[in-house]
């Protein structure tokens, strides 16, 4: 498999993919579940996602995700990716603050009267 992406000096990579059931953007965490948040990625050296990344695609359709790709992030708390695609597919739509996942308010169901 050809890999395209190599992290440089202060740099990690993550494993991504949309989950199918709601086209949500996820990360592989711990334990190999796939996780909404960015926070809870696990982080691979290049050495180490080669092998993740084969058994992420080859599991993808039992764990009910698509698009499964490495993306370069600076190794920082949370990881931060280095593209500005990656940063908005983590951080949610670039629109409006309310918009994004990080930052959306909870709205509280409104009742009927």
């Amino acid at each position: 498999m050809k890999r395209l992406s190599r992290p440089g000096e202060g740099e990690i990579l993550l494993l991504t993919a949309s989950r199918l059931l709601d086209g949500r953007i996820v990360w592989l965490g711990e334990g190999e579940h796939w996780r909404e948040s960015i926070a809870e990625a696990t982080r691979f050296t290049y050495e180490d996602a080669g092998a993740a990344l084969e058994r992420a695609l080859a599991e993808a359709e039992q764990k009910e995700v698509v698009a499964v790709y490495e993306v370069v992030a600076k190794d920082t708390q949370p990881p931060e990716p280095v593209t500005t695609r990656e940063a908005i597919r983590a951080h949610g739509p670039s629109v409006h603050p309310d918009f994004s996942y990080d930052h959306a308010p909870v709205r509280e169901k409104e009742s009927a009267l």
